[in-house]
């Protein structure tokens, strides 16, 4: 029996830290993304200073572009060379631009982290309720396990650099 594409997970990660702070799971669908995107950054929109959102080629489109400028979201996605582009030169132009498209490639190793570690690739569950919670579940253990890892970076350095200092002394 061959497998068809049922569900499409949707993530919203904090560009400082590369921290996913918000999860959908959707049927698939031509616009799935687009609406998920909409539907997790309208709560976050309601500032008085405009928001970013950086997303790939599959969301530069008009519809989508206008939308998040009415609710005071500056799009920086990457601009589809293939066709007309919805994202201008008045966006383009901003060096926070080329730092969100840098950045957004940041997303890809949370998917990375679920799929492997998190035992996504192959969800054992059926259903759009049990395959969302254990969506949800994994983006909310790979935080932990990235300040894990952070810290334990920072500890190794601190150690590293005590090593260097005493190192240094005996010289």
């Amino acid at each position: 029996m061959e497998a068809k594409l049922c569900f499409i997970g949707h993530a919203l990660m904090e560009n400082r830290h590369g921290l996913l702070i918000d999860t959908r799971l959707t049927r698939v669908s031509g616009h799935a993304e687009r609406l998920a995107a909409l539907d997790m950054i309208a709560s976050r929109a309601d500032r008085p200073q405009a928001i970013t959102l950086g997303g790939d080629k599959g969301f530069d489109a008009a519809d989508f572009v206008m939308e998040l400028r009415e609710i005071n979201v500056t799009p920086h996605i990457a601009r589809n060379t293939s066709r007309r582009s919805a994202i201008d030169v008045r966006t383009t132009r901003h060096p926070g631009y080329a730092i969100s498209q840098r950045i957004r490639k940041r997303i890809e190793e949370g998917f990375g982290w679920m799929k492997t570690v998190a035992g996504l690739r192959k969800t054992k569950y059926r259903g759009l309720d049990k395959v969302g919670w254990t969506f949800t579940f994994a983006a909310g253990i790979e935080i932990p396990c990235l300040f894990f890892k952070l810290f334990s970076m920072a500890a190794l350095s601190r150690a590293e650099a005590r090593f260097m200092k005493r190192r240094l002394i005996m010289l």
